[in-house]
């Protein structure tokens, strides 16, 4: 598999992942990527974007939840 920037050789590997939104930040220190062994790009599986996408949902919802019974 090549890099979709600079076309250099991608080796499966971990990575560190953040998101924030409205309330929150969040950080997983290592989530499963193809990474480009020349400029360090990550590239996630499908699979990995799901789980991630769902970990998001439900830290929203916790987020609304909290944020509600403190006001």
């Amino acid at each position: 598999m090549e890099c979709l920037y600079c076309n250099g050789e991608m080796i499966r590997g971990t990575v560190p992942f953040s998101a924030s939104q409205n309330d929150y930040h969040i950080v997983w220190k290592s989530i499963p990527a193809w990474v480009c062994t020349q400029c360090g790009e990550p590239l996630f599986e499908e699979a990995q974007v799901n789980h991630i996408q769902r970990a998001v949902r439900q830290i929203d919802l916790d987020t609304i939840a909290l944020t509600s019974k403190a006001a």
